[in-house]
């Protein structure tokens, strides 16, 4: 079996965070050593995962990434905490899908890339996830929305649209008010789309897309969750 890009990069992500927890906790010299050399591993890890996938991409525009295994070592020792807050997670992400009485649903275009995508953001501290949600719509679009339910979590480093750990929460939400307004520094535009008339740029709907008009077509179902692989560390 060969490794794609993709599995290079979690190995790497996973080999860091290990290393990093060890850090947070430990107090002994010769143990820090060793997990320093783990994050020079992992460092080498990402850079041919980073060429990997350029060299299988060319044609397509990619994010730019520091390659020099250096840059990434230092990055990762910067972000140690110590005890508990230094043990590393995925960060979490809030997504929403926003539905209107027309069956249409509330997309939003990034001022920085172009692609249109259902409102998203970071978790914020004190806040809870469906509250995020309500947030991150109001602040991006100008609707203001009702939580419904959760439609699922998703593992955003294994879908492929994330480099680092990260998990995503997808709710379903209803517009209850408001009136379009894009976000002046984050939104370049934002709209009401039927399943058929999605933006030519719209990201990743062949796997949200169904669940999405679904539920916004009153469709009850569970939640969803990425499937366990077995084993858990080789590629899908």
């Amino acid at each position: 079996m060969t490794a794609s890009a993709r599995d290079l990069a979690r190995w790497s992500e996973s080999l860091a965070a290990i290393a990093r927890t060890g850090m947070g906790f430990t107090e002994n010299l010769y143990e820090r050593e060793r997990y320093e050399e783990v994050l020079h591993v992992a460092a080498d890890i990402k850079a041919c995962a980073i060429e990997a996938d350029r060299a299988s991409e060319l044609e397509h525009e990619a994010i730019a990434v520091q390659r020099e295994t250096d840059h990434f070592v230092q990055e990762w020792l910067e972000s140690i905490g110590e005890g508990v807050p230094g043990y590393v997670t995925p960060k979490v992400a809030v997504g929403a899908i926003v539905g209107n009485e027309a069956g249409e649903i509330l997309l939003v275009q990034r001022k920085d890339s172009g692609i249109w995508l259902y409102p998203t953001g970071w978790a914020d501290v004190g806040y809870s996830p469906a509250e995020v949600a309500v947030k991150e719509v109001s602040e991006e679009t100008g609707i203001e929305c009702e939580p419904l339910r959760l439609l699922g979590v998703v593992d955003g480093q294994r879908m492929g649209f994330s480099r680092f750990g990260m998990y995503m929460l997808l709710f379903h939400c209803k517009a209850t008010g408001g009136a379009l307004a894009p976000h002046p520094l984050e939104t370049a535009d934002v709209g009401w789309f039927a399943a058929d008339a999605l933006p030519e740029a719209t990201a990743g709907a062949g796997w949200w897309g169904p669940m999405a008009f679904e539920a916004i077509g009153g469709v009850e179902a569970p939640a969803t969750f990425d499937a366990v692989r077995s084993p858990v560390w080789r590629t899908d």
